[in-house]
């Protein structure tokens, strides 16, 4: 396992990435997008569609092409300033590419094997998965190491990933005697909305590709359904009780809190503390007011960008130009490093 190091002299940098697949969610916005947002003030950000990393299972190409209009939208109108961060399609940078390929001959089986991600999508009959899911992390780790990011806000799910990165930097750097050539880029995880849980289950994660669409609330959901949502919610017959330690065993009335706690950007003591006692016939409501309060604006952005194809292409032609000139230079050092001609 590779170890911290303060020896890295370059500029610290923000690399993160939304999947164009299936619609967005609640857990996207308050895990990434949300925190997307304030990062953009405080370093340097590169956020990106990752394309590339979508057909490793096979997608819809005109499915495809909506979708990574769909999350430039959401990046936007949940306050992504296009002009401050870039914000691009990651096959319109062939740096992805080309770093990946380099990373497949310095990352090893053994690690890969190591990968529960590939095991969870794969399921039992891995000889029919395809080759790119078995070294999407080779290619993640490309993606975040072509602009030697710093910082990498991540979900629980992908900080295997972030540390097969850091790993590969490390071998990478002394493989070919160049120090602190790739830096070791730190996970950013923690904060409210690190992880949100299914309606239906609080012992998964609410995801894109979970069957039932009340697992789950949509960014492109209207208030109705938001409310419709959080009204079937599983919980228990429990009112609140006035600490967190006191939810742990009841994963689905903790899952509810968090999201509130989330949603108001303060913290799950301070929910309990004001509806200690209640039960959920009094909370449900409540947040769905709040839910219906944060997201309806957002939503509305979007559903207005989406109607402006142009201008998304726009921004992500742009975008991918700026994440070139980043890039460029690094891979070319890096061809140098390798003994490319």
């Amino acid at each position: 396992m590779s170890e911290p190091t303060s020896a890295y002299k370059g500029p610290e940098r923000v690399f993160s990435g939304v999947q164009p697949t299936g619609n967005l969610h609640l857990g996207n916005y308050l895990g990434a997008i949300r925190k997307f947002v304030n990062l953009q003030h405080e370093m340097e950000c590169i956020f990106c569609v990752v394309d590339m990393h979508a057909i490793t299972m096979w997608q819809d190409p005109k499915e495809l092409r909506a979708q990574t209009l769909e999350i430039a939208a959401a990046y936007v109108a949940a306050g992504i300033d296009p002009e401050k961060a870039i914000i691009f399609n990651q096959s319109a940078v062939s740096g992805h590419a080309e770093l990946a390929w380099i990373f497949n001959c310095v990352a090893r089986m053994g690690w890969l094997n190591r990968m529960t991600q590939f095991k969870d999508k794969a399921g039992k009959d891995k000889e029919r998965a395809s080759v790119g899911l078995f070294v999407y992390p080779n290619l993640m780790a490309a993606d975040i190491l072509l602009y030697k990011a710093t910082h990498v806000p991540v979900g629980d799910d992908q900080k295997q990933h972030l540390e097969l990165t850091r790993d590969i930097a490390v071998k990478f750097n002394n493989e070919f005697d160049v120090e602190n050539f790739f830096p070791q880029p730190e996970p950013l995880i923690k904060g409210a909305g690190a992880r949100v849980m299914s309606l239906r289950d609080g012992a998964a994660k609410m995801s894109k590709s979970d069957p039932s669409d009340l697992s789950r609330i949509n960014l492109t959901d209207d208030p109705e359904a938001i409310a419709k949502k959080i009204k079937k919610a599983r919980t228990d017959p429990e009112p609140l009780p006035e600490t967190s330690d006191e939810l742990k065993a009841r994963p689905e009335a903790e899952n509810l809190v968090n999201i509130y706690a989330a949603l108001a950007g303060t913290a799950s003591e301070d929910v309990l503390t004001a509806y200690a006692g209640q039960g959920f016939g009094v909370f449900k409501p409540a947040l769905a007011d709040l839910a219906v309060e944060v997201l309806s604006p957002i939503t509305a952005e979007m559903r207005r960008l989406q109607g402006d194809p142009a201008f998304l292409e726009k921004i992500m032609t742009k975008g991918s130009e700026r994440a070139e000139r980043i890039a460029t230079p690094i891979l070319r050092d890096v061809k140098r490093v390798v003994g490319f001609l």
